[in-house]
């Protein structure tokens, strides 16, 4: 009888074990997995007032400082030599304006004519799920640098920028998307994919 109840109780911890870890390996793959809606990486669940999708092909990687609640890497085309970056940033209630930030990425480019980039910028200004967006699409010679108000490290031409400020009642979020044009190009519709996709977290 001894023997018998032994036996159970070692069974009944050897399932036990195995659901827990079978929990455990859904919810790894469910942060990881592009095409799951999620909260930001790198917020803590104060912060995290926005969700969305990552498009599929969008291959998440830890974030470069602490102002990215979220970084992707697009995979370059044949032919370019980098992969572009999707950034997805908030400063805590702060963060200016939208048109203050137009400003601030059109002064990130050169255009090759010598005209200034607000005049070469492509800005929509839509709505999705109750959220105000303003999008804008701009080529030209990228002045990269290694913080948002840093100095210049590296010029880079034939690059593109697409970008979206997205409006909530804790402050404005921001998405930008930088690298060669064509690899941003390939990835761009997927871009219009997430901006529909930002909604406030339940």
């Amino acid at each position: 009888m001894k023997r018998m109840s032994r036996l159970l109780t070692i069974m009944l911890t050897v399932i036990v074990f195995a659901a827990c870890g079978q929990n455990q390996e859904t919810s790894e793959t469910g942060r990881s997995n592009a095409g799951t809606q999620h909260p930001p990486a790198g917020a803590d669940g104060a912060e995290a007032a926005l969700v969305w999708t990552a498009p599929d092909g969008w291959v998440e990687e830890p974030p470069e400082s602490a102002i990215r609640m979220a970084q992707y890497r697009l995979p370059r085309i044949e032919g370019d030599i980098e992969d572009a970056v999707a950034a997805v940033f908030h400063f805590r209630g702060a963060g200016g304006t939208v048109d203050a930030n137009l400003n601030r990425w059109y002064g990130q480019f050169v255009q090759p004519d010598g005209r200034p980039s607000v005049e070469a910028a492509k800005v929509e200004k839509t709505e999705h799920n109750g959220l105000k967006q303003t999008t804008v699409d701009l080529s030209g010679t990228f002045r990269q640098s290694t913080t948002p108000m840093g100095p210049v490290s590296a010029e880079k031409p034939k690059y593109r920028m697409l970008a979206g400020v997205i409006e909530t009642p804790s402050g404005p979020w921001f998405i930008k998307i930088t690298g060669p044009e064509k690899t941003v190009a390939h990835w761009q519709e997927s871009f219009y994919d997430f901006m529909a996709s930002v909604e406030p977290a339940p």
